[in-house]
């Protein structure tokens, strides 16, 4: 089963620094469709104006993972990391007992990133951070960029029942992707157009994919997908 959240269902927030599609309901205005999925509830685009960010501020119990897709991030916290993470990187931010940070556009154009919130199985865990590139080798499936599961020791760790996976995709290319019994997955099309069992799906698409051990996609054009799947 595929239920599909076109981008023209979206939330959205627009300021003079900030604009933002929201794949999950931020409150209670929000498309009631949209809620959360397992451990997953919060799926952002956001597009961040050049020398505007988000200035520091705290969060406990929460795993965030930061997918930069075009421009430059500058994230400081009060670990004492400090970094630059560019287009085609991830950054992984375990909150635990708290954690406060700050993530600014330092670069030259729009800063574009997604930003996925997890619920995680322990609470009060020791805040961290970490960072890692992401795989832009097309025609590879996909890749686990983030994995709180058994045997994805490669992928950056989150202290969650879920993965976090992306794949570039040629034209032509069929990829299939186990999911496995009882298991589910949120799809974002970043980029391109796929075919994903019968349904169409265009950039800003996203979908929920329930009931499915194994989901079939063909790229129409050239695409870059990103993927969560939970229990």
């Amino acid at each position: 089963m595929l239920l599909h959240r076109r981008a023209k269902s979206l939330d959205r927030n627009n300021l003079p620094w900030l604009r933002a599609s929201y794949h999950f309901k931020v409150d209670a205005t929000g498309n009631p469709e949209h809620s959360p999925l397992g451990p997953l509830y919060v799926w952002n685009d956001d597009e961040v104006a050049v020398g505007a960010g988000f200035p520091m501020h705290g969060h406990r119990a929460v795993e965030i993972v930061s997918y930069v897709r075009h421009g430059l991030l500058q994230h400081r916290d009060s670990l004492g990391s400090v970094g630059q993470l560019q287009g085609g990187e991830v950054q992984v931010m375990s909150a635990g007992t708290g954690i406060r940070h700050s993530e600014a556009n330092h670069g030259k154009v729009p800063l574009r990133l997604y930003q996925i919130w997890l619920q995680p199985r322990v609470p009060d865990a020791p805040p961290r951070w970490e960072t890692r590139p992401i795989p832009r080798a097309p025609g590879a499936g996909f890749t686990v960029l983030a994995s709180g599961l058994p045997g994805d020791e490669q992928a950056l760790p989150i202290d969650a029942d879920a993965r976090v996976l992306n794949a570039m995709l040629k034209a032509g290319d069929q990829v299939s992707h186990a999911l496995g019994r009882g298991r589910q997955a949120y799809l974002v099309v970043a980029a391109g157009q796929i075919g994903i069992d019968g349904e169409t799906m265009a950039s800003g698409d996203g979908a929920v994919i329930l009931n499915v051990e194994t989901t079939h996609i063909t790229a129409l054009e050239d695409a870059e997908l990103v993927m969560v799947e939970v229990a």
